[in-house]
């Protein structure tokens, strides 16, 4: 059962063994280990389209979508990327379905939809997660309270590729 109580949502979205593509979940790892209040983490994993009923059924005002995302960046750097820009990139993706297929189902039923990508370092089978993908996940679990006032993300600019 949802738990109802939560303003916001967390799907934590990636392959905990494919080194750096494991960032949402082991964002998840962290919000379990010391829970964000007002917050509820869906561990998506590589088949976030799985909790889409789940999420649309907790309807939170908010929803954070976090996942590793290759945009030519430094590794470990995190930018907020517009859903029209999700569609027009060459994302990595290790999922089954595309991201923006995720987010459009969810738009009727979730007022605000939040996509933070990590530009990851290696992704490889069997590779451990690199120290700067770690660091952007503990600084992101940090950032998630503040929420309301702006994580403090660069917005991606799709022009810097």
């Amino acid at each position: 059962m949802p738990d109802l109580s939560s303003r916001y949502a967390l799907l934590c979205v990636g392959n905990s063994m494919m080194g750096d593509d494991g960032a949402g979940p082991r964002l998840a790892e962290l919000c379990a280990e010391k829970p964000l209040s007002g917050w509820t983490v869906v561990d998506g994993g590589a088949a976030p389209e799985n909790d889409i009923g789940y999420l649309r059924e907790l309807r939170p005002a908010h929803l954070v979508i976090v996942d590793a995302t290759d945009m030519g960046l430094t590794p470990g750097e995190m930018r907020i990327i517009d859903e029209d820009d999700i569609a027009e990139m060459f994302m990595m993706t290790t999922h089954n379905l595309p991201l923006t297929f995720l987010i459009q189902q969810l738009r009727e039923d979730i007022p605000q939809i939040t996509f933070v990508g990590i530009q990851p370092d290696v992704v490889a089978f069997y590779f451990p997660m690199s120290a700067a993908v770690e660091q952007a996940v503990n600084r992101l679990y940090q950032l998630l309270p503040a929420l309301e006032q702006g994580l403090g993300i660069a917005p991606f600019q799709p022009d810097s590729l």
